[in-house]
């Protein structure tokens, strides 16, 4: 299934690209350091020296909701670096704001296996958190191979996304089991992702 996945991803790629060019005439921060997309970035020497934390929030309102997280894990952990991904430019200016150089900041990589791999390679992560509903195949995939633990924090799962992914259960049963914790907003959300193949066993609310 996965490797159904990545055909399709690597043949929608064109049109991908396409419209973030699209996207780039309102907003030109689009077009800008694509490569980081590709996992190829520059600034990864210094995860060679000091182990890596990995928090992935897509835009504004996951970075918001991460800061007491980041905050906390800067305060305890200071001897890893922490690395914050998002995928939109307001979400990477957000992280720029709040956090400076106190994090290292890129774009997340697409969900392609190179660009996972290459991503994971330079950075080689401990930990990877993960904000709200943000469930990437090849990103779990891999990143569980590379013995890294795995956390999707603040949970969430409407009704309608729960019928959604549930065309999808195999798929979704793969993914949720890569997850080594799963921190629920609500019994709800919980709920859901236990109907969907999580272990509750690792379910938290």
């Amino acid at each position: 299934m996965r490797f159904l996945y990545s055909t399709l991803f690597y043949c929608l790629m064109p049109f991908i690209l396409l419209r973030m060019q699209i996207r780039a005439r309102r907003a030109p921060a689009y077009r800008q350091r694509l490569l980081e997309r590709f996992g190829i970035f520059k600034g990864a020497d210094q995860f060679q020296v000091n182990p890596a934390i990995w928090v992935h929030a897509v835009s504004v309102g996951e970075t918001i909701a991460a800061v007491p997280v980041i905050e906390a894990l800067l305060e305890n952990y200071p001897q890893h670096r922490l690395i914050v991904t998002t995928t939109t430019p307001t979400g990477s200016e957000r992280v720029q704001a709040l956090f400076g150089d106190r994090v290292f900041h890129v774009y997340a990589p697409w969900d392609l296996p190179g660009a996972v791999q290459r991503f994971l390679r330079r950075i080689k992560p401990e930990l990877l958190l993960l904000m709200e509903t943000e469930l990437w195949p090849n990103m779990l995939h891999y990143a569980k191979r590379a013995d890294c633990q795995i956390v999707l924090a603040n949970a969430r799962l409407s009704a309608r996304s729960a019928r959604g992914y549930g065309r999808f259960k195999h798929l979704m049963q793969v993914m949720l089991s890569q997850l080594d914790v799963l921190a629920a907003q609500a019994q709800a959300d919980a709920d859901r992702f236990i109907r969907l193949g999580a272990d509750k066993t690792k379910v938290t609310v």
